[in-house]
């Protein structure tokens, strides 16, 4: 809006008389009823969102910094407008006021602030459980209020019509860009359905893309990877996106699989109860599902047995090397031998062995 294209009213009768230079009484008056407006408006809105806040349960948006933010920014542009309404800032510059232009950075630069407070509060009042995914709704607030702040702006500076005429005249430029930049929209897409689909949070120890590790961070254009050996792997959201995600702590319980070999001679049953009995006495091995022991093959060298049982997703690796430990431990006790392996060397023709006698006339 331009406040200063309404002043003919402002000039009749006793209004348009001149009290210094080419200031008038009417510019005078609208100055300060803009001047008054602009401080009663903030002063209600902030009364009004304090008392809200203490009722709404979106405090992360409706707080104390949110007033003062929204109250600083009303009386700011207050006194663009009112000394734009005295005439100091009619110059132009670009075909538009710096009035405008004013009001467009103050406008930006609040919603700025507005964002990153939000974005802050909401984090700070997440719970530990829900942080991973309160800091993904939290981006994704922040970048859509930067959006909309930044073409709230251009059009309040009076840069809409413009900005749309520039492009249609650089169209070749635009498709150019456009193919340079694919990547990074396919990126900021599939960063969106990944939020929508939920596949993976931060903190998750995940298989995907050819990596292993645990999620450290995700962001709009790319997921950021912490592998098992201490090394960070950036992978973009769109091929995050188009590759199968194994997801290693998505639900509470997760099966630990291991095979044991026994000698052929030994009593499978027999080796099949003691690893039972092990399991039973393990505690973070669950109940239910029961555990499964049973022979699953007969081997080259041994009768393979194998081990399911199931744990919490986040104790897995413990309990499986715990099982890998006890069951070697409690099979040697019980005197069940766990072979080498054993090989057969069979020999077409007749193996002949050439014995040679020493000087003393002992064989070699």
């Amino acid at each position: 809006m331009n406040i200063t294209n309404s002043t003919s009213f402002w000039e009749q009768g006793v209004l348009g008389q001149k009290l210094f230079l080419t200031l008038t009484l009417g510019a005078v008056v609208k100055a300060a009823l803009i001047l008054v407006t602009g401080l009663i408006l903030a002063k209600v809105l902030r009364r009004y969102l304090l008392n809200l806040s203490r009722s709404t349960k979106y405090v992360w948006i409706i707080n104390e910094d949110t007033a003062s933010t929204l109250h600083n920014l009303i009386v700011v542009i207050a006194l663009v407008y009112t000394f734009d309404a005295l005439g100091v800032l009619s110059l132009e510059i670009a075909g538009t006021s710096i009035s405008n232009l004013l009001t467009a950075f103050l406008v930006f630069y609040f919603s700025y602030l507005l964002a990153k407070k939000s974005k802050d509060y909401m984090i700070i009042r997440s719970s530990k459980q829900k942080l991973p995914e309160v800091q993904v709704k939290a981006k994704l607030f922040y970048y859509i209020i930067v959006t909309l702040a930044f073409f709230l702006a251009l059009n309040i500076a009076g840069f809409t019509g413009r900005l749309t005429t520039l492009l249609a005249a650089a169209g070749i430029t635009g498709i150019v860009l456009g193919f340079a930049s694919q990547t990074v929209v396919a990126n900021f897409i599939s960063g969106i359905f990944m939020y929508f689909d939920k596949p993976l949070k931060i903190g998750d120890p995940v298989e995907v893309a050819g990596y292993s590790g645990v999620v450290h961070d995700i962001r709009i254009l790319s997921t950021r990877i912490r592998t098992w050996d201490g090394l960070l792997v950036r992978i973009p959201n769109e091929k995050l996106f188009n590759s199968e995600i194994k997801n290693l702590q998505k639900y509470p319980a997760r099966r630990v699989d291991i095979v044991v070999g026994i000698a052929y001679k030994e009593d499978a049953q027999k080796a099949i109860d003691v690893i039972k009995k092990t399991l039973d006495e393990m505690p973070y091995v669950l109940a239910e599902p029961e555990p499964m022991v049973f022979v699953d093959n007969l081997g080259d060298s041994s009768v393979n047995i194998a081990v399911r049982a199931w744990a919490p997703s986040e104790k897995w690796f413990d309990v499986r090397i715990e099982i890998v430990q006890k069951v070697k431990k409690a099979l040697d006790e019980a005197g069940i031998e766990i072979p080498f392996p054993q090989r057969v060397n069979w020999f077409a023709e007749e193996l002949r062995v050439k014995i040679e006698e020493n000087s003393k006339g002992e064989s070699s």
